[in-house]
């Protein structure tokens, strides 16, 4: 029988909703725990409480310390997998992070839940019962960090919270799962490209998240360049930005901060094609980073992590196009 260790970090997954009030808080005594007595077919259960808090709570510096927490843990002891529940706020950051930094071999699954554990039609279990699986199937080893929800299984890069509040919020626009739970096992249809893997032990710059909007100036570029190590913009359509920003752009280039461009389109990826003032083959002229295909909120915490190894901006290009 597989061992599989089970972290919790908080999240809805972790919380029951107040009848009375309407809110949605944690519970000391996690809610999973009979879940996990009806797994003992599946494997041997570990579980390790390790924070409970909203996902909205969780920073980076949280991310590092759990990949730390987990490279700890297997390397003191032998497991075949990994499953981390977690809120799904901020789910498929700290996925991506893990992804990124990670060291154990072993198949890593991240789930959570849309409603909390007294709500009908609670996920939790069901996720969690699914994620258990993956983590036990041989298939998994090698495809990076997985998000398992809904019966579908994500990678982490591709990965995104979709909708609000629908037990089916997380997908992956223009890739889709790369595999499925089903009742007779678990399926794998394709496997991802692995991404760049870093060593860190610290996150240590700044980077802004700015999104781009009609008739957009310097303004907030110029606010942003005041702390920033690094800035990432949502620029329009395939990596465009109204003209009225390009010289706080230049501004930031001629001061070594690297700016990472992404588009706000929910499909496709930047690229430098449009080369009147703030098109896209203008930006890259000027020393603008293009992303293949990361959205916001990867593009920086990726950004991040690579900051602590680099500035070049040769080498942030290239490690942006995987």
């Amino acid at each position: 029988m597989k061992k599989i260790l089970l972290i919790h970090t908080g999240g809805t997954i972790a919380m029951e909703e107040n009848k009375n009030t309407g809110g949605v808080n944690t519970k000391e005594t996690h809610p999973l725990e009979a879940t996990i007595s009806e797994l003992s077919d599946i494997a041997e259960i570990v579980v390790k409480n390790y924070v409970n808090l909203p996902s909205p709570h969780i920073t980076p510096f949280h991310m590092l310390e759990l990949a730390s927490f987990i490279n700890e843990q297997t390397e003191a002891d032998q497991y075949d997998g990994l499953v981390i529940t977690h809120g799904t706020d901020t789910l498929e950051e700290t996925a991506y992070v893990l992804d990124l930094i990670l060291e154990t071999p072993i198949p890593v699954i991240v789930t959570g839940a849309m409603r909390s554990s007294n709500e009908h039609g609670s996920d939790g279990p069901y996720n969690l019962i699914s994620s258990v699986r993956v983590a036990c199937e041989q298939q998994s080893l090698g495809k990076g960090v997985l998000v398992v929800f809904n019966d579908e299984i994500h990678a982490a890069k591709n990965v995104t919270k979709t909708h609000t509040s629908n037990i089916a919020t997380f997908q992956s626009p223009q890739y889709g799962p790369i595999g499925i739970v089903t009742k007779r096992g678990v399926l794998f249809h394709h496997t991802p490209l692995r991404s760049n893997r870093f060593q860190v032990k610290q996150f240590s710059k700044n980077v802004i998240l700015l999104k781009a909007y009609a008739g957009m100036d310097g303004e907030l570029i110029n606010a942003a360049a005041k702390s920033a190590d690094g800035v990432v913009i949502e620029a329009l359509g395939q990596g465009n930005l109204p003209p009225a920003t390009v010289p706080a752009i230049q501004e930031l280039i001629t001061r070594k901060i690297p700016v990472v461009l992404v588009s706000r389109c929910f499909n496709g990826i930047a690229q430098d094609i449009y080369s009147y003032e703030g098109g896209g083959k203008h930006l890259k002229e000027l020393g603008v980073v293009f992303s293949n295909g990361l959205n916001g909120q990867k593009a920086r915490l990726k950004l991040m992590i690579a900051l602590e190894h680099t500035n070049s901006h040769e080498k942030l290009q290239q490690l942006f196009l995987n």
